[in-house]
This record gives C-alpha cells, structure tokens and sequence, in this order.
C-alpha cells in the first residue's frame, strides 16, 4: 500500500481512531505497519499522544513515530511559536516517512486538524508533506449537518493542490443515526468526489483492544484493506 496521509475535515473527528482501524486491517492482512504522527499538540512530556493510543488500538507490533510535540492544544504553527520551539520542517518529515517506508509495507501519516492547517509562518501544511512524498490521502469526515461542505472543499483544496483522495471515512458514526445522518451516507461521495471507503462507529476508541482489532476490517472497504463493500449503501431517493 505505500504510503497514506489521513487528514480530516477538522479536530475531533476521529482521525486517530480510524488510522487505527486501517493499521489493524493491514497488521491483520499480514502487512508491516508504521504510523507517524508529524506534530502532536496539546500532549506534554510524558503524556500519552496519539501514537501511543494507535498502537494501544491496533497492536504493539506496529510501528510508531512522533516527530515534534507541542504542549497547547492548538495549531501546530502557533502551538510552536508559543512554546518557544522550532517548526517541523516537511524535508525532515518526508525523510522520516521515507526512512520507514524502506523497511514497511504500510506508513500512515496522520495530520493535526485539517489538511491546510499550517505547521510553520510560511503557510506549510500536510498538503506540501504529501506533495513531497507522492502520497495519497484519505479525508475522516463528520456524519451529520455540515459534513457536505465541509467534506467539498477538502476535496476541492485537494484537487487543487493535485493531491489524489482514493475516498474518505466516517470517523464516528452515531449508533442511532438521524435523518441527516442517514442521508449523508449516500451523499458523501458526491460532495466528495471519491467513494466512501469506510464508516467507523461512535464510541470504537473506546472498545477493547482485542475487540477493536476484530471489528476494524467490517468498517473498511477492501481499498484499506476490510472486509465490507459495497459503498455508498443505498440508492438515492
């Protein structure tokens, strides 16, 4: 599979635990698996971050890099600049990813908010790490109200920008979805322009590990690689 950047229409969406959910299918399917995390904010020293949690979800085998950490919870440009600490360079991170990717068969990269949320004061995002690395990129979206437009101009920032989307993921589906809910399913990959390629349900952070790791392949399309096809689930009506 290469290598996979997953960005997200925003915070709290469920990045972290869908990347989770892809490296468990592939750990799953017999593949070596890395995850880096490029910035993680809002962690301290010794805190937990985002990699520590992705490997607690898909297996200790998995191999996990954090490049920078930044101790507020912000922006990963001003979270530096308010530390007092250096921006990740892209050089640095690209080679790191390329570093892992010699000796991997999967590296997952995932970004902090969004795909244009800047990492320094030059305006550098995840959208110029992918670049550089040639990479694909998978966009965890929101269920509910919003999601369409939000979900649009990802895709359209990610055109633009030349980057191919192979599909995006529902981060958190609600166990009793409404109306809109319901009808984004099928809407999605319209406002999207690439298939859905996963629907992962609210509160799966929260699972046993074990349980988690048997779960995640029955949320993922075979593109991942899971199981569950086909997408979208319905005609339009």
């Amino acid at each position: 599979m290469g290598i996979l950047i997953v960005t997200g229409t925003g915070t709290g969406i469920g990045k972290t635990v869908v990347t989770a959910a892809i490296a468990a299918t592939a750990l799953a399917a017999g593949s070596r698996v890395a995850v880096v995390k490029p910035a993680q904010t809002g962690v301290t020293d010794g805190e937990a971050g985002d990699v520590a949690e992705i490997r607690r979800l898909a297996g200790e085998e998995l191999s996990g890099v954090e490049l920078t950490r930044y101790p507020e919870p912000l922006a990963p440009a001003t979270a530096a600049r308010r530390a007092g600490l250096p921006f990740l360079r892209m050089e640095r991170a690209a080679a790191a990813v390329r570093a892992l990717g010699r000796d991997h068969d999967l590296v997952l990269v995932e970004g902090a908010g969004g795909i244009l949320v800047p990492f320094d004061y030059e305006g550098t995002t995840l959208a110029d790490l992918a670049r550089l690395l040639e990479a694909p990129v998978v966009n965890v979206v929101t269920a509910g109200l919003g999601t369409l437009n939000a979900t649009a101009l990802t895709a359209e920032a990610l055109r633009h920008r030349g980057l191919e989307c192979p599909g995006i993921v529902v981060g958190s589906f609600p166990a009793d979805p409404g109306l809109a809910e319901r009808c984004n399913l099928t809407e999605l990959p319209a406002a999207a322009g690439a298939p859905l390629l996963g629907v992962v349900p609210a509160g799966a952070g929260r699972l046993a590990p074990p349980r988690f790791r048997a779960a995640a392949p029955g949320w993922l399309a075979p593109r991942l690689p899971g199981t569950r096809v086909p997408w979208p689930p319905g005609p339009r009506s």
